[in-house]
């Protein structure tokens, strides 16, 4: 590693730095969230900083759409850490020995998780403390690794990158870490959102919703999420308005519940819930443009990437006022309280009138332009530059 001292006095600036990257969530048709950060912001900086060279370190085979640019070296690292004994194994017996060998200059880690056994200058991106807050939501050993472990991460951390000011403040807050150790580096939103004739539209409905205009929701069906409520809402919105409209929920149904599936069994419309499963990006983009409103409610976020890929895609939204989401939507959203499921009822009623309708499209536009991936990437190459100068 090569370096000359910069004019503004402010860091060291290194002429060629070895960066070791975290990719072991970068998997082949399974990008979202956390994911998705890492994929959007490693594909610009790696292309934007060919006088680095990044090893990006699997956990196993990887594919080469995650390989960006010819200065990233990938290294897979065995074994697959997806039980928290093998979080311990990989972390703390593997990667120090991987850093070593190829001599990193600073770990960058896009989920969090970092190496309390290496010396190595260390970058967490923790997106959020959803575990701390829900850890009933999470399996047993999964919610107490976190707990135990992400307060000694974010105190190892040269440096700490989240997605919004309420992350922050949260985990200053909950870890006590001072406030100038974290950098606030907001989501991005993919240029595939975006709005699209009405005549697509129609042949959208026509293929998904039996040719029916629908409310959408975009995420894992979790509790977290606020399902039931969800569910509740829709059904009340049916029963008083009469409209043919559809829900569609679009996502992994890995964390349904007993209480979720009993929400559904007892809803009078529940043959207008249409369950999307998974779906690929280009259609999630087609599904979101032809949608009458994106209704949002979850219980905690740290940012909520669907409330801007709505907004992208001159789609009005319907949001929870609660955590991240009133410094995401801003005034730009109708803001609801999760718990109360007839005021998401009447806020779907609410935001298929003309004029609320076309007052939260042109506010969302206006409020999009303060997101873009690629000024998370180029905030997060700044944390990423403070992390190899500390």
């Amino acid at each position: 590693m090569n370096g000359s001292k910069s004019n503004d006095n402010l860091t060291l600036c290194f002429v060629m730095a070895i960066i070791a990257v975290n990719t072991r969530l970068l998997i082949s048709g399974r990008v979202d969230g956390i994911s998705r950060f890492a994929v959007e912001t490693l594909r610009r900086i790696v292309k934007a900083h060919p006088e680095h060279t990044f090893y990006f370190l699997f956990d196993r085979r990887f594919s080469d759409e995650f390989i960006f640019s010819s200065n990233v070296k990938p290294l897979v690292i065995w074994p697959q850490a997806r039980h928290p004994l093998l979080f311990r194994f990989w972390f703390e017996k593997r990667i120090p020995i991987v850093l070593k060998k190829i001599k990193a200059d600073v770990f960058v880690s896009p989920d969090g998780f970092l190496s309390l056994a290496s010396d190595v200058k260390q970058l967490a991106v923790i997106h959020d403390l959803n575990f701390e807050h829900f850890p009933q939501y999470l399996p047993n050993h999964i919610a107490n690794y976190y707990r135990r472990y992400f307060p000694l991460f974010a105190h190892k951390a040269s440096k700490i990158a989240t997605v919004s000011a309420f992350s922050k403040q949260d985990i200053c807050e909950r870890y006590h870490v001072k406030e100038d150790k974290i950098d606030v580096v907001y989501n991005g939103v993919s240029n595939i959102f975006t709005p699209i004739s009405a005549e697509m539209k129609l042949q959208i409905q026509r293929q998904y919703s039996q040719q029916t205009p629908y409310f959408i929701y975009a995420g894992t069906l979790h509790p977290r999420k606020n399902m039931v409520n969800l569910m509740k809402a829709f059904d009340g919105f049916k029963t008083k308005t009469l409209l043919p409209h559809k829900l569609l929920l679009v996502g992994n149904k890995m964390w349904w519940t007993k209480e979720m599936q009993q929400a559904y069994n007892e809803m009078k419309h529940k043959h207008d819930v249409i369950f999307m499963g998974v779906v690929s990006d280009s259609e999630m983009a087609h599904l979101m443009a032809s949608a009458e409103a994106m209704v949002y409610v979850s219980f905690f976020e740290g940012f909520g990437i669907p409330v801007i890929e709505a907004q992208s895609c001159d789609v009005p939204v319907i949001c929870a006022n609660t955590t991240s989401l009133p410094e995401v939507a801003a005034d730009s959203a109708i803001l609801v309280h999760p718990n109360n499921a007839e005021e998401i009822a009447q806020a779907m009623q609410s935001v298929l009138e003309e004029n609320t309708k076309n007052t939260l499209i042109e506010k969302g536009r206006e409020n999009v332009l303060r997101f873009s991936w690629n000024k998370t990437a180029a905030l997060f190459w700044e944390s990423i530059e403070k992390t190899l100068h500390v």
